[in-house]
């Protein structure tokens, strides 16, 4: 009986999912465009140089894509071991932010590290979903309602941090994912349908700020505060109307140069519509549709239930959250404050992005290996 090469059987060697990398790759590439675009003009008014926050941004994406690299090559089951650790860093990371964390337009949400600033919200995306994976595949019995408040108080924890921060948007992306995994792990939709209905209200009634209830209101009618609330929506379906179907060139749009605040940031999708116009926004909405394909196949390809799990929540997490700011930057939803993965400025949200993806890749690995020679360890004996 032959065997396969054992150099065959090392991570290192097998071929991860082209398609998912190069849709990503495409992703990074053109946020690191739009960035330069979009903030140029506003390094140009501060008298700073105007490649600047690009520089910091490529800082961010070389730091995940050395990430990406780690993570591909490391087997995923491993991270099981780290995975309280991790939410433990991330809880103490986020206690810091609201003991000394710098406030930027009344939110309490970065660490200053240098000239760098950190956001520890976003490494709470993979901790949630690390959490959840690992709990429900050791033990099904979580899934019934006398034992799921356990693996939830870390997450709670977190969501209460951040919450309180505030930053709503990465709240409802935390609570949407644990959702999604519970569902997908066999959970109740008598028992979420039940929660819910007991949170949400108290959420709407003592939990929302006052600017963030009006957005509410805002959003159905921004013509009721052109000057204040509706402000940004407004400018934003402007960028959109003025980009129509082919846009106005690369690096020619208008609103971002005085009316479209958060240009580089929360609404650079309004900027790329209005430069490339429905295309390039048909083109975005593509890239994030193969990542969300590639990684729900690659979950559904996975032998065992804590990589379905890892696989299933970190593409449910990226992919809600790209669509979420299309939606908020076109006025399908109210607006969020929450940054587009891959493509908006933020060099924790574009690093921890990348590690996500690197965690793919390398079920991905696993998937294609496990076609190639079958059972690795029955190989071996």
């Amino acid at each position: 009986m032959s065997y396969p090469n054992s150099n065959n059987l090392n991570p290192q060697n097998m071929q991860s999912d082209r398609p998912l990398l190069i849709a990503v790759i495409f992703l990074v590439v053109i946020g690191l465009m739009a960035i330069f675009s979009a903030s140029a003009p506003k390094c140009v008014e501060m008298g700073v140089n105007p490649a600047r926050f690009l520089i910091i941004q490529i800082i961010g994406v070389i730091i995940g894509f050395m990430g990406l690299k780690f993570f591909s090559n490391f087997h995923y089951k491993k991270l099981i071991k780290y995975t309280f650790p991790f939410a433990l860093f991330v809880i103490i990371m986020l206690v810091v932010v609201k003991v000394a964390g710098v406030t930027v337009n009344g939110a309490q949400r970065w660490i200053n590290i240098g000239p760098l600033s950190l956001q520890p919200s976003e490494f709470a995306k993979p901790a949630v979903v690390l959490l959840l994976a690992a709990a429900f595949a050791r033990d099904t019995q979580l899934l019934n309602e006398k034992k799921i408040s356990k693996i939830f108080v870390p997450i709670l924890i977190m969501v209460a941090l951040i919450f309180m921060q505030p930053n709503l948007s990465m709240v409802i992306l935390l609570m949407a994912t644990s959702v999604a995994i519970y569902l997908c792990a066999g959970g109740s939709w008598k028992l979420i349908l039940s929660y819910s209905s007991m949170l949400i209200p108290l959420l709407l009634w003592k939990g929302l700020k006052g600017y963030q209830s009006s957005r509410i209101d805002v959003w159905r009618h921004p013509e009721i505060d052109p000057l204040g609330a509706g402000y940004n929506v407004i400018q934003s379906l402007v960028a959109f109307a003025s980009g129509g179907f082919y846009g106005v060139g690369y690096g020619s749009s208008k609103q971002k140069l005085a009316w479209l605040p958060e240009a580089h940031t929360d609404f650079i999708f309004a900027v790329i519509a209005e430069e490339h116009g429905f295309i390039g926004c048909l083109l975005i909405i593509c890239l994030f549709w193969t990542i969300m394909q590639r990684g729900f196949t690659i979950a559904n390809n996975c032998s065992d239930m804590y990589g379905k799990l890892v696989a299933l929540g970190l593409t449910f997490s990226i992919c809600f959250q790209g669509f979420l700011n299309m939606w908020v930057a076109s006025s399908f939803v109210p607006a969020t404050g929450v940054p587009m993965p891959f493509i908006s400025y933020g060099g924790s949200s574009v690093m921890v992005s990348l590690w996500m993806v690197g965690i793919l890749l390398n079920i991905s690995k696993d998937n294609i290996k496990r076609g190639r020679f079958g059972n690795v360890r029955d190989i071996q004996q």
